[in-house]
C-alpha cells in the first residue's frame, strides 16, 4: 500500500470496555487527522481489546503491527484499508462482529491471517470493493451484503470453519476466488468470477478434519485442459464456466453440486435429446483426459441466483465442469424403478419400490435430497421389509425418524449383476402433503 503521508500512531496496550458508542478509542484518533487531506495510517504495536458491547470505528488505514494483538469482542467498523502483520482473532465464547464498511474500495491485506468471529462485508463504492491479499478466517458467519470479494487477483483466500456459515450472497456479493471450508457440514461455498455468483455445494460427510478449497471460473476450461481429449460417450464439454475442487485434508469422496445459469451456461445444456443427458465430468490429471462422473439434473430452482443444480458422487477432484453425454445403456425390462412415492398410509406408492431387486441381493440403494445431504442409505434392499418409506434413516444431518418434506430427490441404485457392478441413478419425488 502506497502513501505518500504516514501517521504512525503507535498504540500502547488497552482495553476497549466502555458501553457503547460510535466514537471511541481509534475513532477518536481518526478524526484528530480528518482535517488532512492525507491517506494517513493507524499502526497498533501493543494489545488492543474489544469487549462486549463496546463500538470501535476506524476511520483510517490501520495496521496491526507484527507485536500487535487485536482481540474483537464487541463491534469494530473499518471505513479504510486493513492490515495485519500480527494477531488478529476473538474469544469463541462472544458474538464479535466486524463490519468492513464504507464508500471507496479497500484494500485488505497481511501477512498473517485475520480471524473474524463475525464477519460483515457492506461497501457501496463498486462492484468489486473489496481487494483480499491475505487470509482471512470466518468462525461463526459471514454476511455479505454488498460488494465482491477479489480474492482471486490478490492471491486471497476467505476460510469457513465447522460451524461458519454465510447469508446474503448473490451476483453483486460473493468470493471471486478461492474459499476453504472446514469439517464435515454440507456446505454451499460462496464462489463466483465477474459478476456471476455460481456455488458449488458439497454434501455433508463423516470427518471433521476435512478441507476443501474450490473455486469458479467463468471462462473456457478447455484453453488449459483440451475438450478434445475425453473419455468416449463425451459429446460436448461447457466451453463457458468450470469449477476447480480441491481436497486438502482428508480422504472422502464427496456428493458434489455444481450449478446451471442461463446467464453462463450454454444453451445448449438446458435442451437434450432422448438419447443424452448432462453430467459432471472431471480432468483426470493421470490420463490427462475428461472423464465422466454421473450425476442428475435437478428440476427448476426458484428464489435462487441459478436456475438448477447437477448433483452427483466424484471419485476424484481436480477441475470440474458438466458435458452433454450419451445415455448409458439400461436393462430396462431387467429392473423397473417407480420414481414417486407418497408415504400417508393408503398402501398405494407408500415405499419407494424397485421392481425386481430381489433378484440382486448384493445391492445398495441410497437416497439424497438436491443439496447432496444423503437422507437414507441400505444395504440388501428388497421388495419386502428394506425399503425406504419417505422417512430419513437419521445419517448425517437430518433426524432418524423424520418424515422428509414434500420435494426432488434423488436415488443412486448400485448391484452385482454377473459379477459386476451395475449403477443407475435418476430422481425420486416424494409428495407428504
Amino acid at each position: 500500500m502506497k502513501n505518500k503521508n504516514l501517521y504512525n500512531v503507535k498504540l500502547p496496550a488497552f482495553r476497549m470496555a466502555s458501553k457503547k458508542c460510535s466514537y471511541c478509542a481509534l475513532g477518536l484518533f481518526a478524526g484528530l487527522f480528518s482535517s488532512y487531506k492525507v491517506n494517513a495510517q493507524m499502526v497498533n504495536n501493543g494489545d488492543v481489546k474489544v469487549d462486549n458491547n463496546t463500538i470501535l470505528s476506524i476511520y483510517m488505514d490501520y495496521e496491526n503491527a507484527s507485536s500487535g494483538k487485536f482481540i474483537n469482542d464487541g463491534e469494530v467498523y473499518v471505513f479504510q484499508n486493513w492490515k495485519n502483520e500480527g494477531v488478529v482473532g476473538y474469544n469463541t465464547a462472544a458474538n464479535g462482529k466486524t463490519f468492513f464498511i464504507g464508500e471507496q474500495d479497500q484494500i485488505l491485506e497481511g501477512g498473517q491471517p485475520s480471524g473474524f468471529q463475525n464477519i460483515i462485508f457492506n461497501n457501496l463504492n463498486s462492484p468489486i470493493p473489496f481487494h483480499l491479499a491475505t487470509t482471512f478466517s470466518v468462525n461463526k458467519e459471514a454476511d455479505f451484503k454488498k460488494g465482491i470479494v477479489d480474492a482471486d487477483d490478490y492471491d486471497g483466500l476467505v476460510v469457513f470453519n465447522e460451524n461458519a456459515v454465510h447469508k446474503n450472497t448473490g451476483d453483486q456479493s460473493f468470493v471471486d476466488g478461492k474459499v476453504q471450508k472446514k469439517g464435515q457440514k454440507m456446505f454451499e461455498f460462496p464462489v463466483g468470477d465477474g459478476q456471476f455468483y455460481r456455488p458449488s455445494v458439497h454434501a455433508a460427510n463423516s470427518s471433521v478434519n476435512n478441507l476443501y478449497t474450490t473455486q469458479y471460473f467463468n471462462k473456457n476450461s478447455g484453453n488449459q485442459y483440451p475438450h478434445t481429449s475425453k473419455e468416449s460417450g463425451i459429446q460436448l464439454i461447457n466451453d463457458k464456466e468450470y469449477w476447480e475442487v480441491r481436497q486438502n485434508e482428508g480422504d472422502e469422496k464427496i456428493v458434489l453440486s455444481l450449478t446451471l445459469d442461463t446467464d453462463t451456461t450454454p444453451s445448449d445444456f438446458f435442451t437434450q435429446t432422448s438419447g443424452t443427458e448432462l453430467a459432471i465430468v472431471r480432468w483426470d490429471e493421470t490420463t490427462s483426459k475428461w472423464v465422466r462422473e454421473g450425476g442428475v439434473l435437478s428440476n427448476e430452482i426458484t428464489g435462487e441466483t441459478y436456475s438448477h443444480l447437477l448433483t452427483g458422487p466424484v471419485k476424484g477432484y481436480g477441475i470440474f465442469t458438466m458435458a452433454i453425454v450419451t445415455k448409458k445403456n439400461t436393462d430396462k425390462d431387467d429392473l423397473i424403478v417407480y420414481n414417486a412415492i407418497t408415504p400417508n398410509g393408503d398402501g398405494i406408492n407408500d415405499s419407494f419400490h424397485i421392481e425386481g431387486i430381489n433378484k440382486y441381493p448384493e445391492n445398495k440403494v441410497e437416497i439424497y435430497n438436491r443439496w447432496g445431504v444423503k437422507v437414507y442409505e441400505a444395504n440388501s434392499y428388497n421388495e419386502t421389509d428394506v425399503m425406504f418409506r419417505g422417512y430419513s434413516d437419521g445419517r448425517v444431518t437430518i433426524n432418524r425418524g423424520d418424515k422428509l418434506p414434500t420435494g426432488t430427490y434423488f436415488y443412486i441404485l448400485s448391484y452385482k449383476k454377473e459379477n459386476k457392478m451395475v449403477e443407475k441413478s435418476g430422481y425420486l419425488y416424494i409428495n407428504n402433503q
